[in-house]
């Protein structure tokens, strides 16, 4: 079951502390306070997404050259303005503004 947060409604209506409460997707949001009746709100908070799809499990992979070469992507960096320098994968070595890529770069890659 989901883990659902909560916050305590002063009389003024600002938010008062917060509580969290295991709850079936399909009750109800609680309208009191289970244990002193005081009247509560839903949190809206973001999801969790953990394992592989976490922003540190991403970063991981996203850095591994080795990686994204075996799995047939092309990473570049950025070493200056207006200029970057291929990490993984195939392409040129570099790709500068001053430079603009050629359609015949890419025609090894099919």
């Amino acid at each position: 079951m989901p883990i659902y947060v909560y916050e305590t409604v002063l009389e003024d209506g600002s938010p008062g502390e917060t509580f969290e409460i295991s709850q079936r997707i399909s009750d109800p949001p609680l309208v009191t306070h289970p244990e002193t009746g005081v009247p509560v709100r839903r949190v809206i908070q973001a999801p969790f997404i953990g394992g592989s799809w976490s922003e540190g499990a991403m970063h991981k992979n996203v850095s591994d050259d080795k990686k994204l070469d075996r799995l047939g992507f092309t990473k570049y960096v950025k070493a200056g303005d207006g200029f970057y320098e291929k990490r993984a994968g195939k392409g040129p070595d570099v790709i500068s503004r001053d430079a603009p890529l050629q359609g015949d770069h890419f025609s090894h890659l099919d």
